[in-house]
């Protein structure tokens, strides 16, 4: 009896605590500001060596998404709810609307949403298979049902825990991208007066 009400114990404190998706969602959606370093992988088809860049980025609920890459070149991407700002080293600013690239600006909402992990954007593009992976780490693999992205990507997945760690993108030409992401830092909960000046543009 005892081993019984021990193993029905454990039953219920492992599915109480299961993460969900909806976990995920609230988990990210509570995180104002964080800033976190990436490390990027991608494979190329036909490519005997991997490309290799690195740098920071800023994701802040208010503002948006800021994207340095700081190796091989600097780059940085810039992305808010109406715009995409690419500024490629000393050139000037290359600004993206909705108007002028379709495409690119529904991928600049995919990518927001990744991060975020925005529920109605996933929903609306993706079929999604969610894993919890035990000690609060978990899986998310998206299949894109809406054009362009199903022309684009077979798969995308995401890893993470209390963050986003890990994006894996798996695209239609053989090619394969991941992203890791460390140091993650969510104090101040504030931009910065530093932090507010690199959304202006």
């Amino acid at each position: 009896m005892r081993k019984l009400f021990l193993g029905a114990l454990l039953l219920v404190c492992g599915t109480a605590s299961a993460v969900t998706l909806d976990d995920v969602q609230q988990r990210f959606a509570a995180q104002q500001v964080v800033r976190t370093a990436f490390q990027q992988e991608r494979q190329i088809s036909g490519m005997a060596q991997p490309l290799h860049s690195s740098g920071e980025v800023l994701i802040a609920k208010s503002k948006g998404l800021w994207w340095q890459q700081q190796h091989p070149f600097p780059m940085t991407l810039i992305l808010d709810d109406s715009h995409m700002v690419q500024v490629m080293g000393s050139q000037p600013p290359q600004v993206i609307t909705a108007d002028s690239n379709p495409q690119m600006f529904q991928f600049n909402h995919l990518l927001r949403a990744l991060f975020q992990a925005d529920r109605k954007v996933l929903d609306e593009n993706f079929t999604s298979e969610f894993t919890d992976r035990g000690n609060g780490q978990w899986q998310l693999v998206l299949t894109p049902t809406t054009t362009p992205l199903d022309k684009l990507f077979s798969t995308i997945s995401l890893q993470g825990e209390k963050y986003l760690n890990r994006i894996e993108l798996n695209d239609r030409q053989g090619d394969y991208t991941e992203i890791t992401f460390t140091d993650h830092r969510p104090e101040p909960r504030k931009l910065t007066h530093e932090e507010q000046k690199r959304f202006a543009f």
